[in-house]
């Protein structure tokens, strides 16, 4: 992430990746860098999952191993709702700008049931429990706005029609649009500024 957001709004590459990739970078003037670092309003990032860290016994950090078992999304993406209690947090000290999450949200095995509904509780769950993590966020950075994702179930440029995402199920053949459990679930906490989180 340091990769692409260092230059924009620090105003330099990290020391680290300057060093293991300089065979592979163009020469960068101080011109690029006026350019690539003009003054933005806002920082907007995309937040699915994270990973854990703690420091090693050599004092270097050590990924934390998943638990066996772990909570994942259709999609295979771990479960990690805390990452967006850390990760927002970490961008905000990091940059100091007002905080929008992007996109969030995961990808379930919906389908219709018998009673013409589409019933999809991991889906308001996961979101229960990332929302939870933000608002915690939100009570000590700069947090402006999270868009879930996604409104329907739509075409992913990496998973095709395989996935869905959306609060709303898509019939790719007839276009047919019906609400799933979750949309009416995010409609009151919209509604309630997710005063029930």
């Amino acid at each position: 992430m340091a990769w692409w957001s260092d230059p924009v709004l620090l105003g330099h590459y990290p020391e680290e990746g300057l060093i293991r990739y300089e065979k592979y970078l163009p020469k960068i003037t101080e011109e690029d860098m006026r350019l690539i670092s003009e003054p933005i309003d806002m920082y907007g990032q995309n937040i699915y999952n994270g990973r854990a860290f703690r420091m090693g016994a050599d004092g270097k950090p050590e990924e934390v191993d998943r638990i066996p078992g772990y909570a994942k999304t259709a999609a295979n993406w771990p479960v990690t709702p805390e990452c967006l209690y850390w990760g927002p947090k970490f961008l905000y000290e990091r940059y100091q700008k007002p905080i929008y999450i992007t996109e969030n949200g995961m990808a379930c095995h919906d389908t219709i049931s018998l009673d013409g509904k589409v019933h999809d509780p991991n889906r308001i769950d996961f979101l229960a429990r990332y929302l939870g993590q933000l608002k915690r966020a939100a009570k000590e950075i700069d947090l402006k706005g999270y868009f879930q994702w996604s409104l329907m179930d739509n075409f992913e440029w990496e998973k095709g029609y395989a996935e869905r995402f959306g609060l709303v199920y898509v019939d790719f053949d007839t276009q047919e649009r019906i609400l799933k459990d979750s949309a009416y679930w995010y409609r009151d906490v919209i509604r309630t500024n997710g005063s029930e989180l």
